[in-house]
């Protein structure tokens, strides 16, 4: 049984920079066990397979695979693998929606000249913010100080537009710099289905970028993410919900991957009305890489 791929860089205008992903384009057939083992060959952040949608309304059914585990959702899978298919001539326009266990993803297509260069979703699920974590976890967990962690916005808390993570504001980039995982410690302070890592985050102006983060996640085979879609469309939805504004479109660039040297940048956007976040997007652009054939 032979299946087909391709793999590109997510979150990058540039080849060797973002986040890799490989996207089996040919699916269908593949047991859950196949597909797991196929993720753990790769051994990148995420692999996605497309299958047929459910509804012949849809684009594809897309299911995602980290080195350990399944996904309900993640970002750069979505906007990758819209831009694989784009490039097929799979897509019928320049909108898409996907058939993911977290709900349907509705995907949107950037051209440059006709070509597409870019992709962005919309959050499946509505912005959900849930229990605080103790500030000594984060501390043992990413090796900064207790110091370094601020908490005059908002204290650690788990977040999620479809898969839970824990976000954390820290106080300096130097800080964010210094941080490093440990896989122990999140093994005793976190279970894959609270949540499934540690997103760190600094609002420092960088160039053109309004926030610079990290994202840790030992507990799904990340050690570290040079670029979490899925991550950083909850933090849009976070900073807008913190916002004193009833009513507000909030848009952020924002850098990731630049102290593990692959370089990515995110556009994350929220929409607020009367006080709820309504919607959460992240985009960005893509380069293609490899293409190959996997023999089962």
């Amino acid at each position: 049984m032979k299946r087909s791929f391709q793999t590109v860089d997510v979150f990058t205008d540039r080849k060797f920079g973002g986040n890799p992903l490989a996207v089996v384009t040919d699916a269908e057939g593949l047991t859950t066990e196949q597909m797991q083992a196929i993720a753990a060959e790769f051994n990148l952040a995420e692999t996605t397979f497309v299958l047929p949608p459910k509804d012949s309304a849809h684009t594809a059914h897309v299911r995602i695979f980290t080195p350990k585990a399944e996904l309900p959702f993640a970002g750069h899978p979505n906007v990758g693998t819209a831009f694989v298919l784009a490039r097929m001539g799979r897509a019928s326009g320049d909108a898409l929606v996907f058939e993911e266990k977290a709900g349907l993803v509705p995907m949107d297509l950037r051209r440059e000249d006709g070509v597409v260069t870019a992709a962005r979703l919309a959050a499946p699920q509505p912005l959900r913010i849930g229990e605080e974590i103790d500030i000594d976890f984060i501390a043992e967990a990413c090796m900064v100080q207790a110091s370094d962690i601020r908490i005059d916005g908002h204290r650690p808390c788990i977040a999620s537009c479809g898969t839970p993570l824990v976000f954390v504001e820290l106080a300096s980039r130097a800080a964010l710099k210094a941080a490093a995982p440990q896989a122990a410690a999140f093994a005793r302070g976190l279970t894959i289905d609270r949540a499934i890592g540690i997103h760190l985050y600094v609002q420092a102006r960088e160039e053109d970028r309004d926030i610079q983060c990290r994202m840790f996640a030992p507990l799904m085979g990340i050690a570290e993410d040079p670029a979490t879609g899925g991550a950083n469309i909850v933090l849009g939805g976070l900073l807008a919900h913190l916002d004193r504004r009833a009513d507000l479109t909030l848009s952020k660039r924002i850098g990731q991957g630049f102290d593990m040297g692959r370089p990515s940048i995110l556009d994350a956007a929220a929409e607020k009305k009367a006080g709820v976040v309504t919607a959460t997007y992240i985009g960005g652009r893509c380069v293609p890489m490899l293409s190959g054939t996997i023999e089962i």
